[in-house]
């Protein structure tokens, strides 16, 4: 018996959900997205709720049940509010900025990155060190702002480099430490 599969979605008010095709469509004030899913499972709307339901109790379809809800739930989320994940830059002369849509980070390296966003995604930078990935869709938002954090991880000696907001970097001793015996 999945838990979360048997919960029902509710619609916020502002967003407008169809089902065709094995498709749930969702329009709201951020955009239009649409997510599929899997021929099995029984997706309705009744009520201002979306309800999931499986055909069978097989492995994968317990399975699936779960995860169709999230991802539709998400896609209802992303359309009414949507999401974002935040970045900060730790690391003197380390700095990034929006220029023309495209956010330009310097971060130690001789040239500057460019990343240019996919169309649904946007870039919000408050101050000089903290970067803001922000669209409708959470795993691509979780992406770009992976992507982001990919370029300089943070240092283990000296906790220099890109991080999440919150995330905290374990260091390491380094030389100094093993000298002292």
């Amino acid at each position: 018996m999945s838990r979360i599969g048997n919960k029902p979605i509710a619609i916020p008010k502002g967003v407008e959900v169809n089902i065709k095709d094995h498709q749930v469509v969702a329009k709201g004030p951020k955009g239009e997205v649409s997510q599929p899913f899997h021929k099995d499972m029984s997706v309705i709307i009744e009520s201002g709720q979306v309800k999931v339901s499986r055909s069978t109790n097989e492995r994968l379809h317990r399975a699936l049940h779960g995860l169709t809800r999230s991802l539709i739930a998400n896609t209802i989320e992303g359309v009414s509010k949507g999401f974002s994940k935040s970045l900060e830059i730790v690391g003197v002369g380390y700095r990034a900025q929006v220029q023309d849509g495209k956010l330009v980070i310097q971060i130690g390296f001789s040239h500057p990155v460019e990343i240019v966003p996919p169309p649904t995604i946007s870039f919000l930078v408050e101050g000089a060190n903290r970067i803001t990935v922000q669209g409708m869709d959470k795993q691509l938002v979780g992406q770009i702002a992976a992507q982001i954090r990919r370029i300089r991880p943070p240092d283990s000696y000296k906790g220099k480099g890109l991080r999440y907001t919150g995330e905290r970097v374990r260091l390491k001793a380094g030389k100094a430490s093993a000298r002292k015996k």
